[in-house]
């Protein structure tokens, strides 16, 4: 039985601008993984994810992206959000007017097609809440508006764990974060996390993979992956940097 869920072949990828970015990436994902991207600005990270999210500010020049066999290069990206994709936001948007409970209710539905049952979502929501210690009351707030720096990482999180897609794509999910922060949104993803849907994190810190194992770490660079390995990769661009790689990018 094929166990890949995402397989980028051969990317590259411009934007609007005409300026290339990706240059000829390839990645697989399987089922129950959890992948770390690691890289300096500018490298590609963001538009990597954007990427396999359809951003249409991104285009894919050459290559294709496949999720569970099918090829989803040309699919909008609320297609893409409906066959079980999750992007969480670098910097989340504030948005008055609508709630927190409203915002997943409507995509719930989106997703599933299927009504939603709101006392069976607001216990799920309980749920959900005390793994990351929000209190309550932040489902019936607007959405990010008041929020902190935290609790709108947190709240990535949360929407994450509540709409539980195949693929979760984390951009940062821990800058900015404190100790008990990153705790609270380690509890979270592990709780999101089995056997049938898989992790993609993009960091700049290695204090989330205290509490979160990768399978894999890569090093991006130039637009495409110059290293793989185990976590001890990200100690060692901790310690060291990403000059040793860029040698390897240069040759």
């Amino acid at each position: 039985m094929n166990n890949e869920l995402i397989k980028i072949i051969d990317l590259y990828t411009s934007t609007t601008e005409n300026k290339e970015i990706l240059s000829g990436l390839n990645l697989t994902v399987n089922k129950g993984e959890v992948h770390v991207i690691m890289g300096p600005n500018g490298a590609g990270k963001s538009t990597l994810m954007n990427a396999i999210m359809g951003h249409p500010r991104y285009e894919v020049t050459a290559g294709r992206i496949e999720f569970e066999g099918e090829d989803i290069t040309e699919l909008k990206t609320d297609e893409r959000a409906r066959k079980g994709i999750f992007l969480s936001f670098q910097t989340p948007e504030e948005v008055p007017g609508i709630t927190v409970e409203g915002m997943l209710k409507g995509a719930r539905f989106a997703a599933t097609g299927e009504p939603v049952r709101s006392i069976r979502f607001r216990k799920e929501m309980k749920e959900k809440l005390d793994i990351l210690q929000f209190d309550e009351s932040y489902a019936t707030r607007y959405l990010n508006v008041g929020f902190s720096g935290g609790e709108k990482k947190k709240n990535e999180v949360f929407q994450m764990m509540m709409l539980n897609p195949k693929l979760a794509i984390l951009d940062e999910i821990d800058s900015g974060l404190d100790v008990d922060a990153i705790r609270s949104v380690a509890n979270g993803i592990n709780n999101y996390m089995d056997e049938d849907k898989s992790l993609l994190i993009i960091t700049h810190s290695n204090k989330l993979l205290d509490y979160v194992k990768p399978d894999f770490v890569h090093i991006l660079m130039d637009g495409r992956i110059v290293k793989t390995g185990d976590a001890s990769v990200a100690k060692e661009i901790i310690d060291n940097g990403f000059m040793e790689y860029k040698e390897v990018v240069d040759l």
